[in-house]
């Protein structure tokens, strides 16, 4: 079984100490999803909603929400990241939503991907709550990381 690295021996949160591991390149790929009616689709697509196009402002929030994930998440590291892009795109039964989150560094993007990926769906339910309270965030999950001491991990 392996050890939580957010816990110490006596049971206590702590911050990971990264200062030891080697500085390499970095990449993790998250997904989600916001399932809606087919009416609230045709208009997050339409960009006539009543507060403008719902595509990229939930786009701009989640690279925003990148940036911000360590004020966010107690033990997470701030990292300079060198890259974030969020897509949100229709799909069957509501909006697809991805993040790619890339930096050099010591620790992983998993959780900044992620983050992104979490405010994007919830800026999209913000925009089109007027039209559907109904709407469900579901499947926010991490799809690949690369780099760092463990290496490469793809979702099956």
């Amino acid at each position: 079984m392996s050890r939580l690295t957010h816990i110490d021996a006596a049971g206590r949160a702590r911050m990971v100490d990264v200062s030891e591991k080697t500085i390499t390149a970095r990449e993790a790929i998250a997904a989600g999803f916001v399932r809606m009616s087919p009416e609230t689709l045709a208009l997050a697509v339409s960009g006539q909603g009543k507060k403008g196009d719902v595509r990229a402002v939930a786009e701009i929030a989640g690279v925003m929400a990148a940036k911000r994930t360590a004020d966010l998440i107690p033990l997470c590291h701030p990292l300079a990241l060198s890259k974030v892009e969020v897509s949100v795109e229709p799909a069957d039964g509501g909006m697809a939503v991805t993040a790619k989150v890339r930096t050099t560094g010591q620790t992983g993007v998993e959780m900044e991907a992620l983050t992104a990926v979490s405010v994007a769906c919830l800026t999209l339910y913000d925009m089109l709550k007027a039209a559907e309270k109904g709407m469900v965030i579901e499947a926010v999950r991490l799809l690949e990381k690369s780099g760092g001491a463990s290496g490469d991990w793809r979702a099956s």
